[in-house]
């Protein structure tokens, strides 16, 4: 096996014999699927290479999305965690900006899903959502002189396909940078004005049980630079994590 390039390196959130927690790169997708389109360099393989051992990655990120990601080194491991997503024992919480000011400010998107390109069958979806903070950008759009933008706390209940953002945009909120199911116009402001080309989705904390020990782990990612430059710009602050 190849050692990997410092460049290459993933940040490592927590690691042990069994498992691993670790900070994935927006743009970078976690495995060779039907929608790599010809892509080479994938999160598993980077890890493979990182750890010097075989990886299982227990849950998914989408290509454009960073945070938090949990992997384990063994069968066993890997089942005992998936288990824990399936039985919706895995607390995730991300962390994303939309276009407009949501109303109400806390609430359940309880809209069902399809799984994806081939799995058209719909099945149960909820997101629970509550605003951080809002903001307002001198950006014109249509008749309106300003452009409105907040700041999410997101914490899916289901695990869909791009369920977070699907949701969003269920509600007319579209997440920022989402060139699937976004808003072209916002994205492109986000471009042009702050020089961001991300989409602003970030899975910000994990928490779950050890398989082995029992022990709860909770972890928190920091948001990445671009991010931060948004937070920056609205002048946003994180709330503190218990």
């Amino acid at each position: 096996m190849h050692a990997l390039a410092p460049e290459l390196h993933i940040p490592v959130l927590y690691r042990d014999a069994r498992l691993a927690v670790v900070d994935k790169p927006a743009r970078l997708m976690a495995h060779d699927s039907g929608l790599a389109r010809g892509e080479q360099d994938f999160l598993a393989d980077r890890l493979r290479a990182q750890f010097g051992q075989p990886v299982h990655l227990v849950h998914r990120l989408d290509r454009a999305t960073s945070g938090c990601l949990l992997v384990a080194f063994d069968g066993d491991t890997a089942r005992a965690l998936g288990g824990q997503f399936m039985g919706r024992a895995v607390e995730k919480t991300y962390l994303a900006v939309c276009r407009g000011w949501p109303e109400p400010r806390e609430d359940l998107i309880d809209h069902p899903l399809d799984g994806g390109p081939g799995k058209p069958e719909k099945k149960p979806a909820q997101t629970a959502y509550r605003v951080l903070a809002t903001g307002a950008m001198p950006w014109p759009y249509r008749e309106h002189a300003e452009s409105r933008f907040a700041l999410l706390e997101c914490r899916p209940h289901t695990g869909r396909f791009r369920q977070i953002r699907r949701h969003l945009k269920h509600r007319h909120h579209h997440l920022i940078g989402d060139t699937s199911h976004g808003d072209g116009a916002r994205n492109r402001m986000f471009r042009q004005h702050l020089g961001v080309h991300r989409m602003l989705l970030h899975a910000w904390r994990l928490v779950f049980t050890h398989p082995e020990t029992g022990g709860r782990i909770a972890l928190e990612a920091a948001p990445d630079e671009a991010f931060v430059r948004v937070l920056a710009a609205f002048g946003w602050q994180l709330p503190r994590l218990d």
